[in-house]
């Protein structure tokens, strides 16, 4: 029986790495005066490495006008991105994707516990959070808590001792490869809510993926009836015999 469901932040309640993070990292840049720039392709790029300030170092690191101490600069330009992150959200600049609050509030109305499992700062989430109105997690999981980036599972170990409830009894919700391996890792079913960067992210591993929650098109294995996701697919999928995607 499902009990709790588990969020990710980051692509998949908002689009936060393309309209947030990767534009705030450019206004850190553009503010300590170098001419550095993360379009958007680089920037996918740069997601297979999780975590901002991992990012930043892997990108320092191929860089011949970064400066040898690479980490001293990389740890005083992450902080401005997170300064002008905040802004970013304060502004409305990032909404949350389609889908998302009303699969929030399916859950809630069927008595679900619903937490944030996520490996980003804690002042991100409750920007994110306070400013798109979201409220009714139980808690919040964040890099202060479980710095161990996904894939690594420590996020979602912690996540099961919290709730102290089988990992069968709980889904979550990721948007990337990272976060789908974390689950695997952890023994948590998940399904993939592909975010603009993980368009054709491989599914290996998730009970069912596809293009968001807004829609039931494109998703496989099939979704249901219904306009969007809502929590009687979730259920389909968590108890159907043809869940399981690897190999596809």
């Amino acid at each position: 029986m499902l009990r709790a469901l588990l969020w990710d932040v980051d692509g998949t309640l908002a689009e936060t790495e393309r309209d947030g993070h990767r534009v705030a990292f450019n206004l850190a840049f553009d503010e300590f005066g170098l001419p550095w720039r993360w379009h958007e392709a680089h920037y996918g790029r740069l997601l297979a490495v999780t975590g901002g300030l991992e990012r930043l170092l892997q990108d320092m690191a191929s860089r011949p006008d970064a400066p040898a101490d690479h980490e001293a600069l990389a740890r005083e330009l992450h902080r401005l991105k997170t300064r002008h992150y905040a802004d970013i959200v304060r502004r409305g600049a990032i909404t949350l994707r389609r889908g998302v609050r009303e699969l929030i509030a399916d859950c809630a109305a069927a008595g679900l516990r619903q937490a944030i499992t996520t490996t980003t700062s804690r002042q991100n989430v409750e920007e994110l959070l306070s400013a798109s109105g979201l409220s009714g997690f139980e808690f919040m999981l964040c890099a202060d808590s479980a710095p161990r980036k996904k894939p690594d599972p420590q996020v979602f170990q912690m996540a099961l001792a919290r709730l102290a409830l089988p990992a069968s009894a709980v889904l979550a919700v990721e948007d990337s490869p990272a976060g789908v391996a974390a689950c695997a890792a952890a023994g948590v079913p998940v399904v993939l809510a592909r975010s603009a960067y993980f368009a054709d992210a491989e599914a290996a591993g998730a009970l069912a993926a596809g293009p968001g929650l807004h829609t039931t098109e494109g998703w496989r294995p099939a979704a249901g009836p219904g306009p969007r996701i809502d929590l009687p697919c979730l259920l389909k999928w968590l108890t159907g015999s043809d869940r399981d995607l690897r190999g596809q």
